[in-house]
């Protein structure tokens, strides 16, 4: 990570060794996906974008299937025994050992922080030289969290778990996010002196703040703007919260960025979209990742836009459309009832009702290519691989099997045959 033009050595070390009984499933809690992703895959990538030279995930339940998901992304480290966060973390440093520089705290099941709010807890811990840096929230009703204990400088004297707080402390809003900017050695060192003389009998990292001041080392904290990003996921139902918070996180984006959204609680855009300005999005859409959408078009309604998706400028695409893999040029209209897969369309063309790419054969998926000005008429199959050229007329109600030249008319149907009823 570049600090004031420094390359600073930064890593992190991800907590994805919990059960998550709340989830009730046979999967891991990690494993459950917002928006198509993982949550545990969230997070890594989370770490890699701020600039992570090395990422160390601790796995433990079900640790396969995270593992499954995360591959050799990450490096690992196992934590058999569930003994608390501070044991988590001694599991992690082996790979600590032997580093200078910074160690950032994540978790797995922490999944909707934004890269700004890392970058800002990294840099001011860096950049004030402290040994310890916690990303805080104030929180009206901090019930069932860890209270920061300030001085009277305001300094950061300790964390104090819920069930050990006393009536005082518990009457502190401010608390413990659980996410931290550590410095390697001192960590490594705190690490050594804590015990599990808590009432829970567990190893708690918080205890690493209170050895380092009375070390009279430099701690500090980062108060979150949002409290939404530290939310975690324990069952279903905050799942499905924070599945609503990135959605609207997604798009107030999107809006700002000069896009028209006609019904924000209907309308789903994924991760990393790209819309241009004065496209309009109709309600009971879908929009994944991966999709880059021009100016000036019309999405929707009730369409569904999946993941590598190129769309033109000034292209519509109306209700019922289901299009995956697609390019379609400037002004093409795709209007209503339709499925485009692994296909290209040119310019100016026309889509009619109720075509089709058939570009599965059972094994492999084929591509349709469509030329410019093509018109389409309604309920046409294209049997893929196939290409039609420029300026073409597809009959409606065709099969096309084969290639269609440019400046053609595509008609593939039987003669049709009129006999007296009786």
């Amino acid at each position: 990570m570049i600090i004031d033009g420094k390359e600073q050595f930064v890593m992190t070390v991800i907590m994805a060794a919990g059960k998550g009984t709340r989830m009730k499933s046979r999967k891991s809690k990690l494993v459950h996906k917002i928006f198509d992703k993982e949550l545990v895959k969230r997070v890594t990538e989370l770490a890699t974008n701020i600039g992570s030279d090395e990422v160390i995930a601790v796995v433990g339940h079900l640790r396969e299937q995270v593992e499954d998901v995360l591959k050799d992304t990450v490096k690992y480290a196992y934590q058999d025994e569930l003994l608390g966060t501070g044991h988590a973390v001694m599991q992690a440093a082996k790979y600590l050992e032997g580093k200078k520089g910074k160690v950032v705290i994540l978790y797995g099941d922490v999944p909707i922080i934004r890269e700004t709010t890392l970058k800002t807890l990294v840099e001011k811990s860096i950049k004030n030289k402290e040994y310890a840096t916690l990303l805080t929230a104030i929180y009206e009703n901090p019930t069932g969290y860890g209270r920061i204990i300030r001085d009277e400088g305001g300094n950061i004297k300790a964390i104090v778990e819920e069930k050990d707080a006393n009536m005082f402390e518990k009457e502190i809003k401010e608390i413990n996010s659980g996410i931290y900017c550590f410095d390697i050695e001192e960590l490594l060192a705190a690490l050594e002196h804590i015990q599990p003389n808590n009432a829970q009998g567990e190893y708690y990292l918080t205890d690493v703040i209170k050895i380092m001041n009375d070390k009279g080392l430099k701690t500090g904290a980062v108060i979150v703007e949002d409290n939404t990003e530290i939310l975690g996921v324990n069952d279903r139902a905050q799942l499905e919260l924070l599945t609503r918070v990135l959605r609207m996180r997604n798009n107030a984006y999107h809006m700002k960025n000069g896009v028209t959204i006609e019904d924000e609680n209907s309308t789903y855009i994924h991760d990393d979209v790209i819309i241009g300005m004065d496209t309009v999005i109709r309600p009971n859409t879908i929009i994944k990742s991966g999709v880059i959408i021009g100016e000036n078009c019309e999405i929707g309604p009730n369409a569904y836009i999946r993941e590598n998706c190129i769309i033109g400028n000034e292209v519509k695409i109306g209700n019922c459309v289901e299009i995956k893999n697609v390019k379609i040029g400037d002004r093409t209209k795709v209007p209503h009832f339709i499925y485009l897969g692994d296909a290209e369309v040119g310019e100016d063309g026309n889509i009619g009702c109720g075509t089709i790419t058939c570009n599965y054969d059972g094994v492999n998926k084929n591509k349709t290519v469509i030329g410019d000005r093509a018109f389409i008429g309604s309920n046409v199959n294209f049997v893929a691989p196939v290409t039609i050229g420029d300026d073409v007329l597809i009959a409606a109600g065709s099969t096309i099997t084969e290639d269609v030249p440019s400046n053609n008319m595509g008609i593939a149907r039987e003669k049709q045959t009129n006999k007296e009823r009786k």
